[in-house]
């Protein structure tokens, strides 16, 4: 038999019904376990869940990223220039190589053509009030040997913004993604 209460320390009803209870509470130690796991739970889930939102949304980043430099191979080689892709074709030729994290209806492209490296100047396209702007957006491949910047946004849904993590930089609740690709067209003949 184990001793969870120590008799010496029970107060007694004699100094008062409320000090008895609250002595009586305080010196009873059966369920310490219990509230201690009530009080560090709340934490320790909000972290586990700040964890598991912290890595599937950089994990998403990676897709959408190696997405849009395999996609923009495509580019690179000519095949879409010969193929007359429009922004639509090439948001299609990235969304088939994306994986269940994502709404292809979501991906927005911006393709600039550049006459140098040096000259490549990207801005974020979120303003002030966290809004995602679109202006300015176009879609240019480029000929033969054109230096070519493709970047390729997508807003990531947040789920989990409690205990002080929020992922989310938009002013709608969520995150703001992008891959790029940075490159030469090859030389081809057309």
């Amino acid at each position: 038999m184990t001793r969870d209460v120590d008799p010496q320390r029970l107060p007694t009803p004699r100094s008062g019904p409320r000090r008895w209870l609250l002595r009586a509470f305080l010196a009873d130690r059966r369920a310490s376990t219990a509230v201690e796991f009530a009080i560090i739970a709340l934490p320790f889930l909000g972290l586990l869940g700040a964890i598991f939102e912290s890595a599937i949304a950089f994990l998403a980043g990676q897709i959408l990223d190696t997405a849009v430099a395999d996609a923009g191979r495509l580019i690179r080689t000519g095949q879409a220039q010969q193929a007359g892709y429009s922004s639509s074709a090439f948001a299609t030729q990235v969304c088939n190589r994306l994986y269940v994290l994502f709404d292809c209806s979501g991906l927005t492209i911006d393709s600039k053509v550049y006459t140098s490296f040096s000259s490549v100047v990207t801005t974020s396209p979120i303003d002030a009030s966290g809004n995602f702007v679109t202006t300015g957006f176009t879609f240019n491949m480029g000929g033969s040997s054109d230096i070519v910047v493709v970047r390729v946004f997508y807003q990531f849904p947040v789920t989990f913004n409690y205990l002080g993590l929020n992922l989310a930089n938009l002013g709608n609740g969520k995150r703001l993604i992008s891959g790029v690709a940075a490159f030469r067209n090859e030389p081809f003949p057309w």
